[in-house]
Parts: C-alpha cells; sequence; structure tokens
C-alpha cells in the first residue's frame, strides 16, 4: 500500500474523560499511523498544550511543526489550532482580506465576533481540521493522516455538531456553504471518533453514555481504548502457597504475615476482576475494543512508541509491513 492509498479514516477524533489518558492515546495512534514514507499531523485545540510535553518539544504553535519519527520511518507533525487565527485565515480565504484581517486582530473585532457566537469558536477548529485533511500538494494529500486530541467526552457531541446546526441556520454564504462541508466530513466514513477510557466505574460509564449520544447524532464512533490496564491475572491463592513462598525467600510464615497478605492479594484480585467486568461491559456496544498497558514510569517519548506498536494491529488494521 503506497502512502497516497492511504486507508479511510482520514480524521481519528480522541476524546475521553479527563484523567484517562486521551492526549497520550492521540499521541501514540499518530505515531501507528506514520508508517513507511507517511506524514500525519497531530492536532491539539482550545490551547491545551498537552502534546509538546509528550514529545519533550517546545509548545505548540499555529504553524504545523515536525514532532517526531513514526513507527517505520514516517512522520509526525504537530500544531495547536486557535480560533483566533483560524478565523483570520477563514477571513483570507473567504472574504480575501489579507492584512485587514490582521488589523481586526488588533482591535478585537475577532474576539468580540466569537463571544457573541461562541459556536463560531468549534466551526473554526473543525473546518481546519477538514482543510488539513483535505490538502494536496504536489499531486497527494499533505497528510495521510489527521489526528485530534479533541475535547472530552462530556463535550464532544457538541463540539463535532455545531457545524450542522449552524450549516441549518446559514443557508446561504460562505458560512453556510463552508459548515456544510464540514458537517458531511465529520459524518463520513472519513472520519472515526475514539473513544478512551480506563477500568473505572465512572470513565467507563461516561465512555456507555457518548457512544449513544455519538450514535444519535450520527458520528462515527471507532475504537474503544482501555487505557491503563495493569497486566495482571486473577488467581487462586490459598495460605499453604504463601507459606511456601516465605519460606523459599528465607522468611518465617508468622500466622499474622500470611493473614496480611492474603487479605492484600484479596483486594488486588477484587480490582483485577472488576477490570474483565469493565471490559465486558465495553465489549457489549459491539465496537472493537483496544487495551492499552498502564505504564508505571508515566509516559514519555519512549513510552508512546510502546503504546503505539500496541495499538497498530487493532486501530490500523495492519502490521508494520502493511
Amino acid at each position: 500500500m503506497t502512502a497516497s492509498a492511504f486507508p479511510v479514516p482520514r480524521l481519528h477524533i480522541v476524546t475521553g474523560k479527563g484523567g484517562t489518558g486521551k492526549t497520550s492515546v492521540a499521541a501514540a495512534l499518530a505515531l501507528a499511523l506514520a508508517g513507511t514514507g507517511r506524514r500525519v499531523l497531530l492536532v491539539e485545540v482550545e490551547g491545551r498544550q498537552g502534546i509538546a510535553p509528550l514529545f519533550d518539544a517546545p509548545s505548540l504553535g499555529y504553524e504545523e511543526r515536525h514532532l517526531a519519527a513514526g513507527l517505520d520511518g514516517g512522520e509526525v507533525f504537530g500544531q495547536s489550532v486557535d480560533a483566533d487565527e483560524a478565523l483570520l485565515d477563514y477571513l483570507t480565504m473567504f472574504y480575501r482580506l489579507g492584512s485587514a484581517g490582521k488589523a481586526l486582530q488588533k482591535f478585537g473585532a475577532i474576539d468580540f465576533a466569537t463571544t457573541i457566537a461562541p459556536g463560531l469558536r468549534d466551526i473554526l477548529l473543525t473546518g481546519k481540521l477538514k482543510e488539513a485533511v483535505s490538502r494536496a500538494e504536489a499531486g497527494r494529500m499533505s497528510y495521510d493522516a489527521v489526528v485530534l486530541d479533541a475535547p472530552p467526552t462530556g463535550r464532544i457531541v457538541k463540539f463535532l455538531n455545531v457545524t450542522v446546526e449552524s450549516g441549518r441556520l446559514a443557508k446561504t454564504g460562505p458560512i453556510g456553504k463552508h459548515s456544510r462541508s464540514v458537517a458531511r466530513m465529520l459524518h463520513s466514513s472519513l472520519t472515526a471518533v475514539h473513544l478512551v477510557t480506563t477500568p473505572a466505574a465512572m470513565p467507563v460509564q461516561e465512555t456507555l453514555d457518548a457512544n449513544k449520544e455519538l450514535m444519535a447524532a450520527d458520528l462515527p464512533v471507532g475504537h474503544l481504548v482501555l487505557n491503563k490496564v495493569a497486566g495482571a491475572k486473577a488467581v487462586e491463592v490459598e495460605a499453604e502457597a504463601i507459606n511456601a513462598g516465605l519460606e523459599r525467600a528465607g522468611l518465617t510464615p508468622e500466622p499474622a504475615l500470611v493473614t496480611g497478605l492474603l487479605k492484600e492479594y484479596s483486594a488486588a484480585r477484587a480490582e483485577i476482576e472488576s477490570i474483565d467486568a469493565y471490559r465486558d461491559r465495553l465489549e457489549q456496544l459491539g465496537r472493537p475494543v483496544e487495551e492499552l498497558p498502564l505504564l508505571p514510569e508515566g509516559v514519555d517519548l519512549s513510552g508512546l512508541y510502546q503504546l503505539a506498536r500496541v495499538l497498530r494491529p487493532g486501530i490500523i488494521g495492519e502490521r508494520r509491513n502493511g
């Protein structure tokens, strides 16, 4: 498969409840997508600045910048999309304002416009994504895929569906046309919304709710990512086995010590079994569930590559030489 023939979806939107590690998953997904000869753009919005620290890089700006090599030699670029800068692009593209747009920004007109029409910010941000997905240079797509570290699940449907509402309100003119074109992309097979959760009650429930809301809005749900999963498995452990283990270690199997260890393992086993229960709840949605390990030392660039290798077969659907 050539770089220009990269399979759909081309826009990967990664969302999840705060604390689930959605930014790390988005970054790992970008690395996984950046196979041989492929270029991937990793985007964040709303000034979050969560991507750069993962790559040990300076804060991202509006200009697209090289971040890292992807798996098998591709390239990952990063960008922080700002609504004000996106509006300047929009004014230049549709109204040819040029330097006049900069003057509007200087006098606060842009901030005023986005304040009286809050949904305009989301339209500008999603519109910038569409531009990156569809941009072509020298006969090929500028990027083989775009990955968005999106707002959290509690806001994701409103963020993605604002273009539909604005398109209905603005029947004619550039804003209406632009909104409808963005809405078509977001509701098509070009897009996949991946939901990230951890094995805990609140994040899993929020994931289930988000899946339902996305389906109701006819937005394409992709994969469910169960993140930060401990690798241990539940097994039967009895006092005799603990006694033998302590003796092998040269320790005296005092009754109080054995009882304490059994109690501690019982609590750990309950946590392991709860992970299985949460996984079952996610699988009942009928969507692919990807599982990422808990990295005890936290996520750095090396950890991102580790997560990317785990993600690649399931989400990308290809092996290293695919």
